[in-house]
């Protein structure tokens, strides 16, 4: 009897080693099934603020943050939009904001965004001025129209621009003369990129990237601990082809450049870069501008007002600035690096 039993004893011993080994087996193949869907990021691409928005996650799964993101973006796109007629910053050039004591009465982030933008104003001495609205508005840089205004009413226009003459008291503003406007859309963008990224962050996301058509925002780096190789556009060519790879971690690359918003009339090219001073596109020899920087509102603020000043001017602001870094190109195709560019952040150049 006692072999009988032992006999009995193994084959329940084989049953049960082969559940285990079932329930291990399957157990692996879950875990290694949800880490490979863990690796595919998800994204999302809507044409938003004049251009392609896209925005990629690599550690999430949570498909609602990305409709969530994109709604933010379309909140924000709503107040600082010049062409909207429901945005907030349309009806202050139209003088249709409510008012109190003589000044008009602004949102609290529309406040915060010309506070920037005036001081961008103030550090580029005028060259960047984010009161160019009357100027800009002549233009016509996005239809088939490509409308060159005259010189009589580029004239008129200039009369109504100048930082200097805005007053901004907390979340209220005021304009020395009545036709004055604002434009915010040399930083909008990389206000937009930051409050984008904020929101992400506050929900988990430590990987990703939001790109905004030129403004590319890095959420920490890689899953794998790489940096993100974020190309350097080469101008005037497709947006996919580059001079060099930039290895980025949890840093804005912003570019600004003549090639982005512009067209051919009688001969002559005009870009969507204005020159305060005179009303028409800049001619400084430079061609694009690139900015790395903590923020994108800083990065975006920064490649207009140096491309603004010019090169010399341009490089010499950025090599006083702490934590940026800077890539001018001019017409020549030469590429001029702030200090310590690259030991800062590791190019690939593209052959």
């Amino acid at each position: 009897m006692a072999m009988k039993r032992r006999r009995d004893q193994k084959p329940k011993k084989s049953v049960f080693a082969g559940v285990i080994a079932a329930v291990l087996l399957t157990a692996a193949l879950i875990f290694f099934l949800s880490q490979k869907s863990l690796q595919e990021p998800i994204s999302v691409s809507e044409f938003k603020l004049n251009t392609v928005v896209k925005v990629t996650l690599y550690d999430s799964k949570e498909e609602p943050l990305l409709s969530q993101v994109m709604e933010l973006c379309d909140r924000y796109e709503k107040i600082f939009s010049r062409t909207r007629k429901d945005s907030e910053i349309y009806r202050l050039n139209e003088g249709t904001l409510p008012k109190e004591d003589g000044y008009y009465v602004l949102s609290e982030e529309c406040a915060k965004l010309i506070e920037k933008g005036l001081y961008y104003s103030q550090l580029s001495e005028g060259a960047f001025d984010i009161t160019i609205e009357p100027v800009s508005s002549l233009w016509d840089f996005t239809s088939e129209e490509h409308r060159v205004p005259s010189e009589a009413d580029l004239a008129e226009a200039r009369k109504l621009v100048g930082y200097e003459k805005v007053e901004l008291n907390g979340n209220k503003i005021r304009f020395a003369q009545e036709g004055m406007g604002i434009e915010l859309g040399a930083i909008a963008k990389g206000y937009i990129a930051d409050k984008m990224k904020t929101f992400l962050v506050e929900h988990g996301v430590k990987h990703g990237i939001i790109d905004l058509g030129g403004n590319i925002l890095c959420i920490g780096e890689k899953r794998n601990g790489d940096a993100f190789q974020i190309g350097i556009q080469k101008p005037f060519a497709d947006r996919n082809e580059t001079l060099a790879t930039a290895a980025i971690k949890d840093k804005s690359v912003v570019s600004s450049g003549i090639y982005e918003r512009c067209f051919e009339k009688d001969g002559k090219r005009y870009h969507h870069i204005l020159n305060p001073a005179t009303g028409y596109p800049y001619e400084n020899d430079l061609v694009a501008v690139t900015i790395i920087s903590d923020l994108s509102t800083e990065g975006d603020g920064l490649s207009t007002t140096c491309f603004s000043l010019g090169l010399e001017k341009g490089l010499e602001l950025v090599n006083h600035l702490e934590n940026v870094q800077a890539v001018f190109i001019t017409e020549d195709g030469e590429v001029h690096f702030s200090d310590g560019f690259e030991q800062v952040v590791p190019l690939t150049y593209v052959k």
